[in-house]
């Protein structure tokens, strides 16, 4: 399993768009990708959505979550 912690990269003013799509292709077929982020990453669940992958988003409190990326 990878993951990437997007909150400390938005919390600089930064973008992890890039960071996660590397880490997308870099995952082996069968290995899932986590992303925690501070906040319910919509965009990213539409655009790795047409990309093949399911996810499941659980809110962890105090605003941030976790949704892990599975290839279906």
């Amino acid at each position: 399993m990878a993951t990437v912690d997007a909150r400390p990269i938005i919390k600089a003013g930064g973008e992890p768009f890039d960071q996660i799509m590397a880490a997308v292709d870099g995952l082996e077929d069968n290995e899932d990708l986590v992303v925690l982020a501070p906040f319910e990453p919509v965009p990213l669940e539409g655009v790795l959505g047409s990309q093949g992958f399911s996810f499941d988003a659980v809110e962890l409190g105090n605003g941030d979550w976790q949704v892990t990326f599975s290839r279906s």
